[in-house]
């Protein structure tokens, strides 16, 4: 049992009576759009109420991020060298996409070219990653996470396969302040930071 004062993680979803002390585990995540009124920044703010005991989000701004450079890649600006230190010190990463033109936003897939740059100060591999989007439309979003998952593959990022979530029809699931409603969205929402928590505790702590 978990001592008093201390997080714990549960044993298995929805279950908060079965716990173990362990350390916090810190989750950076990033994404959204530009757009005033995103869905997908609207998720991130959902999640971070939505995390599991133990655990918490941090939402990193990505807006100045320059567009990555190769001519600059060996010498990186400030900003990309603190969003690297910031993947770097996090345990997981969530990440929220847009799907523009049935693929991945020119301005999410570029935090990902510049970050990955130089090479000694690559923070993704072996970083445990999961998924979220959001769209007015029917998939939600589904070719922007699909094309993405081959970028994680790439970076050698472990990513949290179940479940997807795919949040469709954005429009009615969430009201004029950009609060989800939807019960069934959120519950999807909360099995997949429970399984990312899980999966970057056992990364953390493997033994």
């Amino acid at each position: 049992m978990a001592i008093a004062g201390e997080p714990c993680l549960s044993l298995r979803f929805n279950e908060p009576k079965e716990c173990v002390a362990m350390a916090m585990i810190n989750i950076l995540g990033f994404g959204g759009s530009r757009r005033k009124g995103s869905y997908n920044s609207a998720l991130l703010r959902t999640a971070a109420q939505l995390m599991p005991d133990g655990s918490r989000l941090e939402i990193h701004d990505i807006s100045n991020i320059p567009m990555f450079d190769p001519e600059q890649s060996s010498n990186p600006p400030r900003t990309v060298m603190d969003f690297q230190d910031a993947i770097r010190k996090a345990d997981g990463l969530l990440v929220a996409t847009p799907e523009y033109n049935y693929s991945v936003p020119g301005y999410i897939k570029n935090v990902f070219d510049a970050a990955s740059l130089p090479a000694e100060r690559n923070p993704f591999p072996g970083k445990p990653v999961a998924l979220l989007s959001a769209s007015t439309g029917m998939l939600g979003g589904a070719r922007a996470q699909y094309h993405l998952r081959q970028v994680f593959v790439f970076l050698d990022m472990i990513p949290v396969g179940r479940p997807e979530v795919f949040i469709t029809f954005a429009n009615q699931k969430f009201n004029e302040n950009l609060e989800l409603r939807d019960e069934n969205s959120k519950e999807l929402i909360r099995k997949l930071l429970f399984n990312l928590v899980s999966l970057s505790k056992k990364l953390k702590s493997p033994d």
